[in-house]
């Protein structure tokens, strides 16, 4: 079987989740199963989610403190980032679970 891609499934999670942000519910469990689908696997699939709000996390921490010069005022919006992506990274996160799942099933 052919192992999948972590970066192609980030990619395809963001684009399908940009292009599906009017379906609340729908539109990160179709992202996600997609993403799960070109992970190839659970744990590939769940790296994919993660990784990048891990990331989005980070940098806001990095770039609020830089733009304001203040740690606490980017600690803040690092926190306000994480929420907003952990809001939407639920059903994410299960789609890429379902989709990594059905990769074993084909």
């Amino acid at each position: 079987m052919k192992e999948g891609s972590i970066v192609s499934a980030i990619l395809w999670m963001c684009l399908l989740s940009l292009l599906l942000f009017w379906l609340p519910t729908l539109g990160p469990l179709i992202a996600g199963f997609v993403g799960g689908q070109k992970a190839g696997g659970v744990g590939r699939a769940i790296l994919a989610v993660i990784l990048p709000a891990a990331l989005f996390g980070v940098l806001l921490l990095f770039l609020g403190s830089a733009l304001t010069g203040l740690p606490l005022i980017g600690a803040v919006a690092a926190v306000g980032g994480f929420a907003l992506a952990l809001s939407h990274v639920g059903g994410l996160l299960l789609g890429a679970i379902i989709g990594g799942i059905a990769v074993h099933f084909k």
